[in-house]
C-alpha cells in the first residue's frame, strides 16, 4: 500500500530581515531575563548555599522536560567541580528509583510551574526521608515553593518564544541560576584548579589543566653544562641532549644561563668566531624559565611570546628541576 503523500508545508511570505530581527528579540529577552536575576538576589540564595555546604550526603537533582534537561546540566556541573550530584528522572523515580534518594541528601527540584505532577509526588518520600530541599521554580509561592526548605526564584516575566509558550527564557534563567549555585558553592568549597584537573583528566579540559611537572624532562636527561666547559664539550651535550640547547649551571648548584643553538651560531658569526670559548662566554644569563606548578597551557603561552622552544624548569632558588620543550606540549595537544 503505497504510503500517503505529504501535506505541503505552507511558507508564509517573510519580509526581509524579519529572522534576524526575531532572533535578537530572543536574545534580548533571554538577556534580560538573566539580568533580572542577578537584581532579585536576597538571602535565599546564601540560605540554599548553606545548606549545600553542611550537606553530608549527595546532591540529587530532578526535573521533568526542558527542566530535566537543565536538571541533568546542573548535576553535571556540580559534580564536575568537587559536590557529588547525581540526576535523577521524577517520573521513573516512582517507578522504582527513589532508592536514590537518601536521608542525608539533598534534593534540588527545577519546576518552572511549581506544579509539575511528577516532581510533585517525590514531597512525600523526600519529607519521610528527612532530606532537604531546594527549589528553582518560576512560581515562588506554588506547592513546589512553599514544601521547599528554601526557593529560588527564577521566574520571568516572558518567554522567548514568540507564541510565549516553549521553554526558552525560563529554562536559561534556571541555568543560569544554577551555575551560580554551583560557582558559589566552588568557591567555598575551596576548589581550586589542582582538582579540576584530577577530575578532568581526559579531553581538553584535562589537557589544559595539566601541569609542568608531569610533561618536564629530568635527570640524566636534561642537558648541562658547567660556566668552564669549553666549546667543544658545550657542542657534545647540545649534540647528545637533542633539544637544541643546554642547562648551564654555576658552581653553587643554581641555573645561571641557557646556551642554544641560536647562540652558537651568533658567536660563529663574529670576527673571534667560537674558538677558546667557554660556556659562561657563550651562554644567555637569566634565561626565561617557569616552576613546576605551572600550568602547561602557561608554558606553550610563554614560549611563544618568547619565540623559544625550551623552558628551563627550576625551583624557588633557582635550582634545576627539569625541561619541558614545545614537542612535550605538542603531544598534549594544547595547539
Amino acid at each position: 500500500m503505497a504510503a500517503a503523500p505529504r501535506p505541503e508545508r505552507r511558507q508564509p511570505e517573510r519580509p526581509a530581515g524579519a529572522s534576524l530581527d526575531l532572533a535578537r528579540r530572543v536574545l534580548r529577552i533571554e538577556a534580560d531575563a538573566v539580568r533580572s536575576l542577578a537584581d532579585r538576589l536576597d538571602d535565599r540564595f546564601d540560605a540554599a548555599l548553606a545548606l549545600l555546604l553542611a550537606g553530608t550526603g549527595r546532591v540529587i537533582v530532578t526535573g521533568m522536560g526542558k527542566s530535566g534537561i537543565i536538571a541533568r546540566k546542573l548535576a553535571a556541573t556540580l559534580s564536575s567541580t568537587g559536590t557529588p550530584a547525581y540526576f535523577v528522572h521524577p517520573a521513573e523515580a516512582v517507578h522504582g528509583d527513589l532508592g536514590a534518594i537518601q536521608p542525608s541528601d539533598i534534593v534540588i527540584g527545577l519546576s518552572h510551574s511549581g506544579e509539575t505532577p511528577e516532581i510533585l509526588r517525590l514531597l512525600e518520600t523526600i519529607r519521610r526521608l528527612d532530606a532537604r530541599l531546594i527549589a528553582l521554580t518560576g512560581a515562588p509561592d506554588s506547592t513546589l515553593g512553599d514544601a521547599a526548605d528554601v526557593t529560588l526564584d527564577c521566574g520571568v516575566h516572558t518567554e522567548a518564544c514568540p507564541l510565549n509558550l516553549v521553554p526558552t527564557a525560563s529554562t536559561t534563567a534556571a541555568l543560569a541560576l544554577g551555575d551560580a549555585l554551583a560557582m558559589a558553592l566552588l568557591v567555598s568549597n575551596g576548589f581550586r584548579e589542582d582538582d579540576f584537573a584530577h577530575l578532568h583528566p581526559g579531553g581538553q579540559l584535562g589537557k589544559r589543566t595539566l601541569r609542568v611537572e608531569r610533561l618536564m624532562h629530568t635527570g640524566a636527561e636534561v642537558p648541562t653544562a658547567t660556566p668552564p666547559d669549553t666549546v667543544e664539550e658545550v657542542v657534545a651535550t647540545i649534540s647528545a641532549g637533542g633539544f637544541g640547547m643546554a642547562c648551564v649551571i654555576g658552581s653553587d648548584g643554581r641555573v645561571a644561563g641557557i646556551i642554544t643553538d641560536g647562540d652558537l651560531r651568533r658567536h660563529l658569526a663574529e670576527p673571534t668566531g667560537l674558538a677558546g670559548k667557554t660556556a659562561r662566554e657563550l651562554m644567555t644569563a637569566g634565561p626565561v624559565t617557569i616552576g613546576p606548578r605551572a600550568l602547561a597551557v602557561e608554558a606553550l603561552n610563554r614560549m611563544e611570546e618568547r619565540r623559544i622552544t625550551s623552558l628551563i624548569v627550576i625551583d624557588d632558588e633557582r635550582r634545576l628541576l627539569g625541561l619541558v620543550h614545545l614537542h612535550d606540549l605538542w603531544r598534549t595537544e594544547l595547539f
